[in-house]
C-alpha cells in the first residue's frame, strides 16, 4: 500500500475554483447574413417562473386584475393522446420567447410585423417538489430534430417534417407544437407552456430596478444599439434588451454563446428576484407581477390560480438551488451552423429529468456520507467544480476544494480508521490508487485529482448529470465564458 508524504498535498491556492462555462461545441457563424430581428430572446424562462412566486407572495389582491392579462390555448386537445407518462411530482414548464411584432413590439421591426412570430427561446423549466430543486433547460434554435404533424388553435393542420430546426416548430404549428416536439424528442411530460414577447422582458426588468450583468469587453454595436464599457453594470428596459439581443458585440456570434450569456442574465435576475429585498416589498411584487403577466399566453390549465400553487409549492427555492444548462449538442454532420443531440449523453441527461432524480433525494440514499476533502492537480480549472458538484449528487460531502501543482496520478489518501469511506470513494473513481495519509484526519477522505483523470463512473444514486458549462443563479456573474 503506497504511504505518500504530507508535503505532497500542500496546495498552491487556498481559493476554490469555478466552473468554466464553456460549451462542448459551438458553430460557427452563418455564412451568410441573417434578419437579426427575427431573433427571438433566450433570456425569459426564470422572469416568468419568479413572477408566480412573486403573485404567490401577495395573496389574491389583485388576482383578477392579472388573471385578465393572460391568454390561454387549449394543449391537451391539441396534442391529444400519445403523451408521455406522468412519472412523479416534478413540474416541467415551457418556456417560449416569442419576436411577434404585434403592438408595442413593432418598434423591433416593422419590416417584419406581418410575418408569423417564431420562438427561438425554449427552456424547459425543471421543478422538483418543495423547491428542493430547479434547472432551466435550453434547446438551441438550431436544434435539427423531426417535427411531428401539429393541429392548430385555428382548425388547420401543419405537416410532419422529417428533419427541421426545433424553432420551427412554433412558426408551423403554435407552442402547443412545440410543446409535442419537445415531448417527442425527450419523452419528458410536459406540464404547462409559458409563451412572452419583448415588452414583457422590458417591463420585467424594470419593475426589479435593473439586473447586474459583466461586460468582458468594451462594447459598440450599432446593429442592437448596445454600449457599455468592460466590467459590470446593472441594466433594464431598453439597455437589457439590447443587451440580451447582442449578436456582433459579445462573443464569437454563435447561437450557443449567447446561449450561455442570456442564462447568466437569467440566474442574475432570479437572484434578485429571490432575495429578500425584492419579495419583502409589496410594490416591487406587484410591479413584477403586473410586468410578468403582461402579454402572457399559456396553456388552458395554467391560470393564475394554478400559478399562485405552484409558488406556493416551490417556498423553498433559492438561487443556490437554481441551474442552467443546454441540452448536450454537438455540430450537425450535414450543416456545421446547425447542431443535433450529442447521444448518449442527451438520452442519459433526459432520463434523468424525467424521473426527477434530485441531488437531495440522492444524498438521502447514502447511509453514512463520506467527506472528502478535493485536490484539483488536473491542471483544468473547471474540472474541480464539475466533481464537487458530480460527487454531492452521489451523497459524498465535500469540506474543501484546493489547488496543486500538476501531477499525472489521481488518488485516493486517507487515515487509519478511514478504510471503509475511502473504498466508497475510490469505487467512483476509476484508476485511482489509494493510500494512508495521517493528516486527512478522521473520517474524511482526500482525493487528488490528477492529469489522468477523466470522469467520475456513474452510479445509479446519482443525481441530475451535471452539464459543461451549467450556470448557477448564485454564481459569479462575470465568470460566463462570454
Amino acid at each position: 500500500m503506497l504511504t505518500i508524504q504530507t508535503e505532497s498535498l500542500e496546495p498552491m491556492s487556498s481559493n476554490p475554483t469555478y466552473l468554466d462555462y464553456a460549451d462542448e461545441v459551438e458553430p460557427a457563424p452563418d455564412p451568410a447574413p441573417r434578419r437579426r430581428g427575427r431573433r427571438v430572446l433566450k433570456w425569459f424562462a426564470i422572469a416568468t417562473a419568479v413572477v408566480a412566486v412573486a403573485a404567490g407572495a401577495t395573496g389574491y389582491g389583485f388576482y383578477w386584475q392579472l388573471q385578465h392579462n393572460i391568454d390561454h390555448e387549449d394543449t391537451d386537445k391539441l396534442i391529444g393522446g400519445n403523451r408521455p407518462p406522468k412519472l412523479n411530482s416534478a413540474l416541467n414548464i415551457l418556456m417560449l420567447g416569442t419576436d411577434s411584432r404585434a403592438g408595442a413590439n413593432a418598434k423591433y421591426g416593422r419590416g417584419l410585423k406581418n410575418d408569423p412570430p417564431r420562438s427561438d427561446t425554449m427552456i424547459l423549466l425543471h421543478l422538483s417538489p418543495g423547491g428542493k430543486q430547479a434547472m432551466g433547460i435550453s434547446f438551441p434554435r438550431d436544434l435539427m430534430v423531426p417535427i411531428p404533424a401539429c393541429r392548430r388553435a385555428d382548425g388547420t393542420a401543419s405537416p410532419a417534417v422529417t428533419v427541421g430546426m426545433i424553432n420551427s416548430s412554433f412558426t408551423n404549428g403554435g407552442a402547443s407544437c412545440t410543446v409535442k416536439t419537445i415531448e417527442n424528442l425527450t419523452h419528458i411530460k410536459v406540464d404547462h407552456f409559458m409563451q412572452v414577447d419583448f415588452t414583457s422582458f422590458k417591463a420585467v426588468t424594470e419593475a426589479v430596478g435593473g439586473v447586474e450583468v459583466c461586460l468582458p469587453q468594451d462594447v459598440n454595436d450599432k446593429d442592437s444599439k448596445l454600449h457599455l464599457t468592460k466590467g459590470k453594470h446593472t441594466i433594464q428596459g431598453e439597455t437589457a434588451l439590447a443587451y440580451v439581443r447582442d449578436r456582433h458585440g459579445l462573443g464569437d456570434e454563435s447561437d450557443l454563446q449567447r446561449i450561455k450569456r442570456q442564462q447568466q442574465f437569467m440566474g442574475s435576475l432570479a437572484n434578485k428576484v429571490l432575495s429578500a429585498g425584492t419579495l419583502t416589498d409589496p410594490k416591487k411584487v406587484y410591479d413584477l407581477a403586473e410586468a410578468g403577466t403582461k402579454s402572457l399566453t399559456t396553456d388552458k390549465g395554467l391560470d393564475l390560480g394554478t400559478m399562485v400553487k405552484i409558488a406556493r409549492s416551490m417556498h423553498g427555492l433559492t438561487a443556490g438551488k437554481l441551474d442552467f444548462v443546454t441540452i448536450p449538442v454537438a455540430a450537425y454532420a450535414p450543416d456545421p451552423n446547425r447542431v443535433a443531440l450529442l447521444q448518449p449523453d442527451a438520452g442519459r441527461f433526459f432520463t434523468a429529468i424525467r424521473q426527477d432524480q434530485s441531488v437531495e433525494a440522492a444524498a438521502k440514499k447514502t447511509a453514512a456520507p463520506v467527506s472528502v476533502r478535493l485536490y484539483n492537480a488536473t491542471g483544468r480549472a473547471s474540472t474541480a467544480a464539475k466533481v464537487a458538484k458530480q460527487l454531492k449528487a452521489q451523497g459524498f460531502q465535500i469540506v474543501g476544494t484546493e489547488t496543486m501543482k500538476t501531477r499525472p496520478t489521481t488518488g485516493v489518501y486517507y487515515a487509519q480508521g478511514s478504510q471503509p469511506q475511502a473504498a466508497a470513494l475510490a469505487a467512483v473513481v476509476p484508476g485511482a490508487k489509494k493510500g494512508l495519509y495521517p493528516k486527512a484526519g478522521p473520517g474524511v477522505v482526500n482525493l487528488v485529482l490528477g492529469t489522468s483523470f477523466t470522469a467520475l463512473k456513474e452510479t445509479k444514486k446519482a443525481g441530475i448529470p451535471t452539464l459543461e458549462g451549467e450556470i448557477h443563479a448564485d454564481g459569479d456573474i462575470c465568470n460566463t465564458g462570454a
